[in-house]
């Protein structure tokens, strides 16, 4: 971090501790591969009597210009707070975690809105500061409205419920506090290593209360985002790793994105020829037509790399978490005598699976590997290169199976759906999803064009962040000088009904906001799981209750298409397979926020996608007298036997 304002720490400004942090926060930038960015470039906020007072009039002054016109600081006025945070974590993704967004409320039930979002945010290693309102520091009265006593602390709030999922938490409970507390807040967000949702909790009082600021403290500063690089010992001993592999195989995770380092893992795959396989966070580090890339690996991955998986000698991972969904479960690397390198930024994630730790910058670490291994004549055998390459290619006779649509004039699949939004998009359309069966669909299938066309959250894999989450992508895109790049929400139909209010919020600011509503009555995913599992799609119906009490009945008469209408979207409607293909067309060049709606029809009667490639580890119940959870049992304890420790 450095200083490049006036250091004048003789002078004060006499400011509350809302503008004071306002007017800090203007003046905070990052900087990486010599390039500068605003850190905290909007605040988000929903005003209450936690907040409106401070942190809201602040920003009457800071949005007007009180703090000069250069450090002025935009507000964005959410419906959720849950939703605020998930846009702040889509432009944070977009802009390569180099700039972030604030998110204010107020006590109470708004503080709490925050919880889930900031999860989201930290699970995935994406930075968001949080400022919520906290109740009075001072307690001239106690209890004041929306404060939750607890009768063995005095000094616990609400806010409290942030502190586990917060990379960074502090309570500012006198102005001068706040001086540290801003400080390392910042240091948080800006290391690519720690970064997630950073709070600072603000007592409504001190947020109003005035004191005398050093200058010093607006003084403009730089957080640098340092690229670590590899110690030499580790170097050597991954370098000797790759040398005797004969199946290596690379998964490759989100912090390949973080990193910016989709050329050098193109380069590195060039010179060794080892294939790459993708989590969901990392889909796109390579383009799907890369002869390397073997598409998604995992519960929702490829036939192609599960295979590669499974008979893989080496893994290596760059800047993966390795969850159950990669590692299906524990069961998916088969073979005995296959070990791990694990490059990545952290050491924490880089040790997992007994794994040779390789602690540095994934563009960093990747070039210094490729580096070393130069000249020492590593390449794969090509057998092993014409037979992953021939694998690739049967699977995409599937993908293409499952998109092909041959009666124009039928109602779609959820997987055609997909498929005639194949056939339109370019490198340039960015597509977000999050949960329900199109992660799936989309790691298995979708044909990614760009480093950053695919944006599936799936660390969290919170339903009800798409919408939002697309707003803070247009945003991003904006700011970066690309605002004609179409930008798609897809969403079924009990994603929709979670969070549809922010529409409100693109209607407001015109963002072309294409959201994709896909109407199949209920909770098409986890009605799969449940018959898996031998819960027989109890509950994940959208239907009437039947005469026994469960939901059987007719669907339910819910327009999902009026509701996004009645909050301001232009909306096509689709009913066949032509209709879809029209629709999707015209939403796409369309200049506002547009949304197409389409029932899908079940996979049941007509070509769906290809099933799990690998193992998923939901337990099932071990004792029960209906023949489903009895079969599904019997299956698990099957399945379950085929998990290994890596050690």
């Amino acid at each position: 971090m450095s200083r490049t304002g006036p250091r004048t720490p003789s002078r004060t400004r006499r400011l509350t501790t809302a503008q004071a942090l306002v007017a800090f926060l203007a003046r905070q930038y990052t900087e990486r591969d010599g390039r500068r960015h605003r850190l905290i470039s909007a605040t988000w906020g929903i005003f209450g009597h936690g907040n409106v007072a401070g942190i809201g009039q602040a920003l009457v002054e800071a949005g007007h210009g009180g703090n000069g016109t250069a450090y002025r600081m935009p507000y964005l006025q959410g419906r959720n707070e849950q939703a605020m945070v998930h846009a702040a974590v889509g432009y944070a993704r977009q802009s390569g975690r180099l700039s972030a967004h604030a998110v204010t409320t107020s006590i109470g039930p708004g503080a709490t809105n925050l919880v889930t979002g900031a999860a989201l945010a930290t699970i995935n290693h994406l930075p968001v500061l949080l400022l919520p309102g906290d109740t009075f520091a001072t307690r001239p009265a106690d209890p004041v409205l929306q404060q939750l006593e607890v009768p063995y602390a005095g000094d616990v709030s609400v806010n409290d419920c942030l502190r586990p999922v917060s990379r960074y938490f502090d309570r500012v409970t006198r102005p001068e506090a706040l001086i540290p507390a801003a400080l390392q807040a910042m240091r948080v967000l800006a290391d690519p290593a720690e970064t997630g949702a950073v709070t600072l909790a603000l007592p409504q009082d001190v947020q109003a209360e005035a004191y005398d600021w050093p200058e010093e403290f607006f003084a403009e500063r730089v957080w640098r985002v340092r690229r670590p690089a590899p110690d030499t010992a580790e170097l050597e001993a991954a370098v000797r790793a790759v040398r005797s592999a004969r199946r290596p195989l690379i998964v490759a995770g989100g912090g390949v994105r973080h990193s910016a380092a989709e050329e050098t893992l193109a380069a590195f795959t060039a010179a060794t020829r080892i294939p790459v396989a993708s989590t969901q966070a990392g889909k796109g580090a390579l383009r799907h037509d890369h002869p390397a890339d073997v598409g998604g690996m995992g519960h929702t991955g490829t036939a192609t790399a599960d295979e590669l998986a499974r008979t893989a000698d080496l893994v290596i991972g760059v800047g993966t978490r390795y969850t159950d969904f990669t590692t299906a479960s524990g069961t998916l690397f088969e073979n005995p005598a296959v070990r791990f390198l694990n490059l990545n930024i952290t050491g924490f994630d880089a040790h997992k699976l007994a794994a040779l730790p390789l602690v540095a910058d994934a563009r960093t670490g990747l070039e210094a590997l490729t580096s070393a291994l130069a000249g020492r004549g590593y390449r794969v055998d090509p057998a092993y290169e014409t037979e992953y390459t021939g694998a690739k290619e049967a699977w995409e006779e599937q993908v293409e199976a499952s998109f092909t649509t041959p009666d124009p004039t039928a109602r779609p699949t959820q997987t055609q759906v997909l498929g005639l939004l194949d056939t339109l998009v370019t490198e340039e359309d960015i597509l977000i999803n999050a949960a329900g069966s199109l992660p799936g669909d989309l790691h298995k299938l979708w044909r990614t064009r760009s480093r950053d066309q695919y944006h599936v959250e799936y660390g969290y894999s919170c339903m009800g962040y798409e919408i939002p989450a697309a707003i803070g992508v247009l945003l991003a895109t904006q700011a970066q000088g690309h605002e004609g790049r179409p930008v798609w929400a897809l969403v079924g139909d009990g994603t929709y009904l979670m969070n549809p209010t922010e529409i409100v919020t693109a209607v407001q600011e015109n963002l072309p906001l294409r959201l994709l509503i896909l109407q199949n009555h209920g909770y098409a995913s986890i009605g799969g799981l449940s018959e898996a599992v031998g819960g027989e799609r109890f509950g994940t119906a959208y239907r009437h209750r039947d005469p026994d009490g469960g939901f059987t009945g007719p669907p339910l008469p819910v327009d999902l298409a009026a509701n996004a209408a009645s909050l301001g979207m232009r909306v096509l409607r689709a009913t066949t397979v032509d209709d879809l293909r029209k629709a999707l067309a015209e939403a796409r060049s369309a200049e506002g926020p547009t949304c197409v709606y389409v029932e899908t029809e079940t996979p049941d009667t007509v070509s769906g996608p290809p099933p799990a490639q690998a193992w998923w580890d939901v337990p099932v119940a071990e004792t029960a007298s209906r023949p489903a959870a009895v079969t599904a049992r019997e299956e698990y304890d099957r399945r379950v036997a085929a998990r290994r420790h890596h050690l």
